[in-house]
């Protein structure tokens, strides 16, 4: 049940279908570039949260 290798894929795919780039690109520059680089490295760094969790046994 730990086997969670196939949902990273999926989740990246409905997210890149889900939010359409010009409305997210604008809602960046609308809250300021200090926000977007903030929100950047949270969504970075939850991804590699995620991908280290998936990678221990």
């Amino acid at each position: 049940m730990k086997n969670y290798r196939f949902l990273l894929p999926l989740f990246l795919f409905v997210l890149m279908f889900s939010v359409s780039s010009c409305d997210a690109i604008v809602g960046i520059f609308k809250a300021g570039a200090w926000t977007a680089v903030v929100g950047i490295f949270l969504v970075v760094l939850l991804l590699w949260w995620i991908v280290n969790r998936m990678r221990r046994p």
